[in-house]
């Protein structure tokens, strides 16, 4: 590699070679074309070396300037631009007057500057070279200095491997902690709950025992039920609350829909099924009407469970026979009512896609058959056998659609709300 200081040395000699010009040539002897060494001036006015001037009169043994015979020897010259020697006749015939001749002096200056010019050229891309070669030196000692002689340090990549280690560590620790916490607290939670059905199991007995016997008396009057042992009261989070992987579908007892009608439960064509409701919805007690809330219920996510819409079905299934169910619906201001197979997938956005026959209000296009004004009331009527499913506003008597198909699947009623007011299943005696 060549240094700046060499890139310097040699610039500067050629830079001094190529300001040789014309009047350099007086500094040269006529003999041996070499800069004067020990020159003499001789009585024709000639210069010539004085070691030249000596083997010159050695070899001739004669003193006489060796230039004369130079100039008497003129007809040995070349033809300007060619490498022809001149003759005589160049000199003097017409023939010839197209022809240059030039001292041998004149021509070597000639050749010299061109020989000065090529080799400025040369130069030039000499000195090129030397600028990419520095270029590529600096780049590669920086190179050397800065990445190739820095040090791998690996025990500061070790250590930033262990600092990641330990933190990995530290977050699995956490979470175990957060999971065993929050298994304790469910825990506790499911045995507060289980105690809480028990009692209300326990005061239902009771209160069942005592109307049998008071019924084998005769007496018509049935006890009424305190406020601890009125089943209205139980929560909607207990309807719904799972204990060691079986769902809970109710805390009533088996009581037949006669006695409920006569005891405290109201009577109504359909019961909804708190398994499938939406995490965002509260039932009543009763499980006959439904209504948003702001906030999200500790639900188990079951298969049957909606996720994404908000809606709950009728705890039983329909698959042949008359069927016809009212709800109260002039409280809630986005509300879809309908049928649903049992097949139709709950989970994620494809409800409305298929296997519904439904009417709404307020909702999109794909929730059922758009109702323009606002309602109090609606019927449901479904025919199974015949496959038709009709809407009709009871409280003016008026038709609002039919729709008509071939059922092949049980089906299900389904409620749709939006919003914190409820959507009501009303009772058999209003039919």
């Amino acid at each position: 590699l060549y240094s700046e200081d060499k890139h310097m040395r040699i610039s500067n000699v050629v830079i001094k070679t190529l300001k040789i010009d014309s009047s350099v040539e007086e500094l040269y002897c006529p003999v041996c074309y070499e800069t004067f060494k020990a020159p003499v001036i001789l009585s024709c006015s000639h210069s010539v070396c004085k070691e030249r001037l000596q083997q010159f009169w050695r070899i001739k043994k004669t003193q006489e300037c060796p230039s004369i015979p130079k100039e008497r020897d003129q007809t040995k010259r070349r033809l300007s631009g060619t490498e022809e020697p001149a003759c005589v006749v160049c000199f003097t015939s017409q023939k010839h007057m197209n022809h240059t001749v030039r001292p041998i002096r004149e021509a070597v200056s000639s050749y010299k500057v061109r020989q000065y010019h090529g080799f400025d050229c040369l130069l030039s891309l000499f000195l090129n070279w030397l600028s990419t070669l520095q270029s590529c030196e600096i780049h590669t000692l920086y190179h050397t200095n800065t990445v190739c002689t820095k040090p791998t340090k690996p025990l500061q990549i070790k250590q930033q491997f262990e600092m990641l280690h330990q933190f990995l560590r530290d977050e699995e620790d956490a979470t175990i902690t957060a999971l065993r916490e929050e298994e304790e607290q469910k825990k506790q939670m499911m045995k507060e709950k289980l105690e809480e059905m028990k009692r209300h199991i326990s005061a239902l007995s009771h209160t069942i025992k005592d109307t049998e016997e008071m019924m084998k008396r005769g007496s018509g009057k049935l006890p009424q039920a305190t406020a601890e042992q009125r089943p209205d009261e139980l929560s909607h989070q207990c309807l719904n609350k799972s204990y060691d992987g079986h769902q809970v579908r109710s805390c009533h007892p088996p009581i037949t829909k006669p006695f409920l009608a006569d005891c405290f439960l109201p009577s109504a064509p359909v019961i909804l099924d708190p398994n499938t409701a939406h995490p965002w919805h509260i039932l009543s007690a009763d499980l006959t009407s439904v209504r948003g809330s702001w906030n999200c219920l500790p639900l188990p996510d079951n298969p049957e469970r909606f996720d994404i819409y908000p809606c709950v079905l009728g705890s039983e299934g329909f698959n042949s026979g008359t069927h016809c169910w009212d709800m109260e619906v002039n409280e809630c201001p986005y509300w879809c009512l309908g049928i649903t197979t049992a097949s139709n997938q709950r989970k994620g956005f494809v409800f409305f896609r298929t296997g519904v026959w439904s009417v709404q209000y307020g909702l999109f296009e794909a929730a059922g058959f758009p109702v323009e004004q606002r309602l109090e009331r609606v019927r449901v009527d479904l025919d199974y056998d015949r496959g038709t499913v009709s809407f009709s506003d009871t409280v003016t008597n008026t038709h609002i659609h039919t729709l008509t198909t071939t059922f092949t699947d049980t089906v299900f009623p389904f409620f749709c709300c939006y919003g914190t007011f409820p959507l009501r299943i009303l009772p058999f005696n209003s039919l």
